[in-house]
């Protein structure tokens, strides 16, 4: 039987948080009721027009007819089928076919003992665009994520420079081949904390999966 994931309470930031969020201004409610109501000039004359988006779909016809008749040309190798929905402007939670791929993977892979919602995935243009996503998330400027040493010297533009979030190391030696240890931990919240620094999270794979890792069906490798 599958379980159900449990979704945590997390303290947000402000912008995250915000009633300014692009979400709430005309143009996206523009685009939604275009999506729910599009026009069509044979079955639906009286939709919503989409004058908001810079999509360019004069050729379009063109370009599928070609595919048709030359599917080696196509990715797909079907042909014309999919070229529309992945040459458009997509869902911002990322394609929602490979979504739901995604959460279908993720299950098999796990046995089938986990079940994942594709509308709680968000896809993202690699990990550094993750990264930075989930700190403007998580933390205000001045906040602090802990970081454990050596780490990737790209976290200091991935989690810094467009969010003015601060790096506070978590100090790792070989001595015990660079594992994290609570000590480590507190010292360096310790030290956030006697610098003012308000510590929003840390990025330690470890230490996550011990924290979050319960379920064997989540984390098949277990929490070591």
């Amino acid at each position: 039987m599958a379980i159900e994931i449990e979704q945590p309470t997390v303290e947000l930031s402000k912008v995250a948080v915000s009633e300014t969020h692009g979400e709430d201004s005309p143009y996206f409610a523009g685009w939604k009721a275009h999506d729910e109501d599009p026009y069509d000039e044979s079955s639906n004359s009286s939709g919503v027009i989409q004058m908001g988006l810079a999509e360019n779909q004069v050729s379009f016809d063109m370009l599928e007819e070609y595919m048709e008749q030359n599917s080696e040309a196509s990715s797909w190798e079907e042909g014309a089928p999919g070229f529309r929905e992945n040459a458009m402007f997509q869902d911002y939670h990322g394609l929602k076919s490979f979504r739901q791929a995604m959460a279908s993977f993720m299950e098999k892979i796990r046995g089938g003992r986990a079940k994942f919602d594709p509308d709680r995935i968000v896809l993202t243009a690699g990990a550094t665009a993750a990264n930075e996503l989930l700190t403007f998330i998580l933390a205000d400027p001045d906040d602090a994520l802990l970081v454990p040493t050596p780490y990737y010297p790209g976290f200091d533009r991935d989690l810094r420079w467009r969010t003015g979030v601060k790096i506070v190391p978590i100090h790792c030696d070989s001595s015990n081949n660079f594992q994290v240890t609570l000590e480590a931990m507190e010292a360096a919240y310790m030290h956030a904390v006697a610098m003012n620094i308000k510590v929003r999270g840390d990025t330690d794979n470890k230490s996550f999966k011990s924290t979050w890792c319960h379920n064997p069906a989540l984390c098949p490798g277990g929490n070591s």
